[in-house]
């Protein structure tokens, strides 16, 4: 691997012409298929295999004239105190503020309050309901005259003197990319301070631009021929834009240390891919692993998701393995001139001087037990929290409470119930009833009776008359523990009557798919750690020639994990530092965020492992002697590792200033998690187990010596290659 690097290195540098020319046809290839390609992105919530899932198919089989899966838009109203809304004028209002909804495109019925009777008992509050003729799983689609003549006619509402605000599926618009940038733009000032040049600073920002830009046209073209969701682009460039930079960083610092010691560029890029380069490309596979094992999950846009983000992650390794030592070819020794005053430029590897990581390094070694003993409680301490960990779906109830869909959501909850923001479609199947409407009679009076329903409407047939469906609003809200009883009581107990009258019931609608999605996630989540870890400890092995080094890295991952989870439970559940961090409380952690941050986080943190680990079995390798081995190899790999930290920190951090409570959650646990993992497992416990166990780090069987490919991921092979061509060359030729 290494010798084969050391060449990719060198011809990428010798015929950067060529090699810059054919990325830019990719990257042409790409954007061109992104503009003749691409077709509109979905956000289908589709869970196969779940109850949930087969109600809505039987619906869309039985009920084709009705609308149950349509896109939504709920239009509260208030009173000023004092009047009701059966004061003419107050009933005028609504009217002209429904009349100009209905004059917007896509708009496929309205049901007035007027008409539906959803007005509250002291007729102070009333709620509309108005259907599009799109489907809510493909709400992206809807025009965007047809939100903006909503938000118009709730202002028209608003200046009339009443109080009107919205909600529901169609007021969810594509997420855009804004945040990232500010991650960019900490990238560039983290850059310019480890390499104290504009030149080496825009290199890794320039490869990391141009991975995204590839991977993010090619995921457009995608949409073309394959249903994807529209956050798979917004974690793609994240994940891209982070993991490309942190390649060409751990490169580049490589690059610039082979180059102060050697005049030749060629030959310094060439040894730059061979060493830094090794740790790269398995980085780089542990991260796609990582992601494209989300697949084992069974849920669709999960998969979509990760096979996109882990093809973002090998575009940014092929164009750190072959792009940037090209963009070297060009710059030549301008990486090493620096114009920028207060900065100095100095070799990344100097061993001339100490540094600050050589001291850190020298402090554990000294310490190993005392250093280890307490970075291990402290993560123990922050993980405390996590016995309280609740999981859920956010819904409007989290938003902010300046926005409308918050508004709308607490007025619909004050005038009609919380249970109301989340009812429950109850669906049976009569088809091989004896008495279609005699059952469901039945079921109507048990379901009403049950302890937790507010109300159950009556059943409704279809026009075959073999299938009825009935609407149940709980007592409480749809995150409520007592309703995610209530689902399992009504699927379990009135499920066993309908079968003793040859129905079949089952619950759907947004709670219960909610309910099904936490379950299907929480199955899934052991089949995909085994996964991961079984495919990445591997991996690891045969990198590090090593079993305690993977084992290791496995151990502080999940102390990670604990304690980034513990952060999320006193943030979010209980409101911990809200104020100071400037993020909504939400009484519960997405239900997505424990597969997706063990995903995203596992891969990410053995990067720092490899990167790190690499350095200090290449001193080993080399013959440093335990302890040596430790502080060199450090010094060597810490303060571009801090770097990269701080960079993917700042990319991830970016997504805590958005407005969306999911959003919010994962910017937030992916920037603490890479916060913990990079300075208090990899740059502490690590080099605390190393020291105690010094050389023993690297024992591995026999039997499994022979039987794992040995990929030189630390140059020594290399190193003799090199030895022999040059003992090869002439005296007269060197």
């Amino acid at each position: 691997m290494a010798t084969f690097l050391y060449r990719l290195g060198r011809f990428s540098y010798r015929s950067r012409k060529l090699v810059g020319l054919l990325w830019l046809a990719v990257l042409v290839a790409a954007g061109t298929g992104a503009a003749t390609l691409s077709g509109a992105t979905s956000d289908s919530f589709a869970i196969p295999g779940t109850e949930s899932q087969e109600a809505f198919d039987l619906l869309e089989e039985r009920f084709p004239e009705a609308d149950l899966n349509s896109a939504s838009a709920r239009v509260v109203f208030q009173t000023p105190e004092g009047e009701t809304f059966e004061d003419p004028d107050n009933r005028a209002i609504v009217g002209d503020v429904l009349d100009e909804i209905a004059s917007g495109p896509q708009v496929a019925r309205i049901d007035s309050p007027y008409d539906s009777g959803l007005i509250s008992g002291d007729g102070t509050i009333a709620l509309a309901e108005v259907t599009y003729t799109v489907d809510f799983y493909d709400v992206v689609d809807l025009d965007d005259e047809a939100r903006e003549v909503l938000h118009s006619a709730a202002e028209t509402g608003r200046e009339a003197g009443i109080t009107v605000e919205l909600g529901g599926t169609v007021l969810e618009e594509e997420p855009e990319i804004s945040n990232e940038l500010i991650g960019l733009a900490v990238a560039a000032v983290v850059l310019l301070i480890t390499f104290g040049s504009l030149v080496a600073a825009g290199m890794p920002l320039l490869t990391g631009i141009t991975g995204v830009a590839i991977g993010v046209a090619a995921i457009a073209a995608g949409t073309g021929f394959l249903d994807l969701g529209t956050t798979t682009p917004i974690l793609a460039t994240m994940l891209g834009l982070a993991v490309g930079i942190d390649y060409a960083l751990f490169i580049m610092s490589r690059y610039r240390h082979e180059l102060a010691i050697r005049r030749d560029g060629a030959e310094a890029a060439g040894r730059a891919l061979g060493t830094a380069g090794s740790a790269v490309v398995f980085a780089g596979l542990t991260v796609m692993i990582a992601l494209s094992a989300l697949s084992v999950v069974g849920i669709p846009i999960l998969t979509e998701m990760g096979l996109a983000a882990a093809l973002t992650v090998g575009v940014a390794v092929v164009i750190a393995l072959t792009l940037l030592p090209a963009l070297l070819g060009f710059a030549g020794r301008r990486v090493l001139s620096t114009r920028i005053p207060g900065l100095k430029v100095r070799d990344p590897e100097d061993d001339s001087r100490p540094t600050a990581g050589r001291r850190w390094a020298g402090f554990i070694v000294r310490r190993p037990v005392a250093v280890l003993a307490v970075a291990v409680v402290g993560l123990g301490v922050l993980a405390l929290p996590i016995h309280d960990l609740r999981l859920g779906v956010p819904d409007e109830g989290t938003y902010p409470p300046e926005t409308t869909q918050r508004q709308a959501y607490d007025l619909t909850a004050e005038g009609f119930g919380p249970g109301f923001n989340g009812p429950l479609l109850v669906v049976a199947d009569m088809a091989d009833a004896a008495n279609p409407e005699q059952t469901a009679g039945e079921l109507h009076a048990t379901l009403s009776e049950l302890d937790g329903v507010q109300t159950a409407t009556p059943p409704q047939f279809n026009q075959a008359g073999d299938t009825a469906v009935m609407s149940v609003v709980p007592l409480t809200g749809p995150d409520h523990e007592d309703t995610e009883n209530l689902v399992e009581t009504t699927r379990r107990e009135v499920g066993e009557r309908a079968e003793q009258s040859g129905a079949d019931l089952s619950v759907t609608g947004s709670t219960a798919v909610f309910i099904d999605f936490n379950k299907k996630m929480g199955d899934a989540l052991l089949p995909y750690l085994s996964v991961v870890i079984g495919l990445s400890f591997i991996l690891l092995m045969i990198v590090f020639r090593s079993i305690i080094v993977p084992l290791k890295a496995t151990l502080g991952f999940l102390l990670t994990i604990g304690a980034t989870f513990g952060a999320l439970v006193a943030v979010f559940q209980w409101g911990w530092l809200t104020d100071v961090l400037g993020v909504q409380e939400t009484g519960s952690v997405i239900s997505l965020l424990p597969i997706f941050i063990i995903g995203v986080v596992f891969g990410l943190a053995m990067d720092y492992e490899v990167f790190l680990v690499t350095r200090m079995r290449e001193e080993f390798v080399h013959g440093a002697q335990p302890g040596s081995f430790v502080t060199v190899g450090f010094q060597h790999g810490a303060r571009v590792v801090a770097a990269a930290a701080i960079i993917m920190i700042s990319v991830f951090g970016g997504f805590i200033l958005g407005d969306v409570s999911d959003i919010v959650q994962i910017g937030f646990a992916l920037a603490v998690a890479i916060a913990l993992d990079a300075f208090v497992v990899r740059m502490t416990i690590v080099p605390a187990v190393l020291a105690l166990v010094g050389s023993r780090a690297w024992w591995l069987p026999r039997w499994l010596d022979r039987i794992l490919p040995n990929v030189d991921v630390e140059g020594e092979r290399l190193s003799r290659y090199l030895q022999r061509e040059n003992d090869h060359v002439p005296t007269t030729a060197r």
